[in-house]
């Protein structure tokens, strides 16, 4: 059977990347017959993790909108222009069945590309509030997939709307962390009798996170019983790692710059200090882990509040806004957490009710479904009709 392709793409950040890469791997399971590929830019996080995981990569223009003024906006509409032709002849020379879009950079290009190509489109939302670019390519989707109900009525015109959840890569449960246990201990050198606090802020790190565990470093009641692993973000990875060589409180800290085997980070963590992206708030429900989240301020939408807010409902997590985090607000926060065994529990396991396994599986259904009810798509036989 001649393959038939699906073109994913979701640039610029892990927290859009991450769930199309978990996309890709569904719908090859689901349909060994179809291909994916993939399109983003050469000098984003897409370029190295895309291809890291095996999947082709067509890079084109991007040029970020910036929500002030700013001379670089006036190049938008030529490198938009140039990238939807440059997609446009990719999805017909492809034989793509169906685009997806995951939101970032090159949302556009392959939205307005795949409409002018005659491809249909669905996008996935990962947050509660959505993104801009997926908010301007929503009238051109066939489908929008949400990852929380609470995204639903924000796309009222939409011709189709279905909760899926966020998509998340490998197979992560409180089962499999359990067993992870000794073996995530190990290999980041930390020390099974200490409670490990998880400190990490996206792939890009955060600065804030960064400097509030590095303030709290003198203030711990009971340092002697507490770890941390703290991802500080590559860019920060030096000036922190330097930092915490000059703090000797009996403090135990394993300071990296980034995390390959989020898997392992996880089962070694009691609890968790992140921001409260889509991606994270998604894994924290998979792992079923407490969590102390600090929502991005900067967001147009404050959509990472939005994000947190159900797991601060369920009782899964603490909520500290960026304006008010310091080493004193972090301690307040996290050491009683860290102190009670049995609060950790509750809190993990309310997490882990609102967790959604099999997203990837849902959304990679909905793509098969829209591609096969288009003209020329993916033929009725196969895994994708056993639902």
């Amino acid at each position: 059977m001649t393959a038939r392709r699906i073109v994913l793409t979701g640039g610029g950040t892990a927290g859009h990347i991450n769930p199309a890469l978990a996309t890709a791997e569904a719908l090859v399971r689901l349909r060994p017959d179809v291909e994916v590929e993939f399109v983003g830019t050469a000098d984003r996080l897409e370029s190295r993790l895309v291809p890291q995981a095996g999947w082709p990569l067509h890079t084109v223009e991007a040029a970020p909108l910036r929500r002030s003024l700013s001379p670089t906006n006036l190049a938008i509409p030529l490198v938009l222009a140039r990238s939807c032709a440059k997609v446009r002849r990719l999805l017909r020379e492809r034989n793509a069945v169906a685009a997806c879009t995951f939101g970032g950079y090159t949302s556009g290009p392959l939205a307005l590309g795949a409409r002018l190509a005659g491809v249909p489109l669905v996008l996935h939302e990962q947050n509660a509030v959505p993104g801009l670019a997926n908010r301007l390519a929503a009238p051109l989707a066939a489908a929008i997939a949400v990852s929380v109900e609470a995204a639903a009525p924000r796309f009222p015109r939409a011709r189709r709307v279905e909760v899926t959840g966020n998509p998340v890569r490998g197979a992560l449960t409180p089962e499999k962390g359990v067993q992870q246990r000794a073996e995530a201990l190990a290999a980041f050198g930390l020390d099974p009798a200490r409670r490990t606090l998880l400190v990490f802020g996206g792939s890009q790190g955060a600065r804030r996170l960064n400097e509030a565990v590095l303030d709290a470093g003198g203030r711990w009641v009971q340092p002697e019983r507490l770890q941390i692993l703290h991802a500080a973000g590559a860019d920060h990875h030096d000036r922190v790692s330097a930092a915490w060589r000059e703090r000797d409180n009996g403090l135990l800290v394993r300071c990296v710059g980034y995390l390959d085997r989020m898997d392992l980070a996880y089962a070694a963590a009691d609890l968790v200090l992140s921001r409260a992206g889509a991606s994270t708030v998604a894994e924290l429900t998979l792992v079923g882990r407490a969590a102390v989240l600090v929502p991005l301020p900067h967001a147009v939408a404050d959509e990472q509040t939005a994000n947190a807010g159900a797991l601060v409902a369920a009782g899964a997590a603490v909520l500290v806004r960026d304006g008010d985090l310091d080493g004193a607000a972090l301690v307040a926060a996290a050491e009683p957490l860290l102190a009670d065994a049995d609060r950790l529990s509750t809190m993990g396991q309310a997490a882990g009710r609102l967790g959604v396994p099999d997203a990837a599986d849902r959304l990679a259904l909905l793509i098969l479904d829209v591609a096969r009810a288009s003209q020329g798509g993916v033929p009725q036989d196969g895994p994708c009709d056993e639902r």
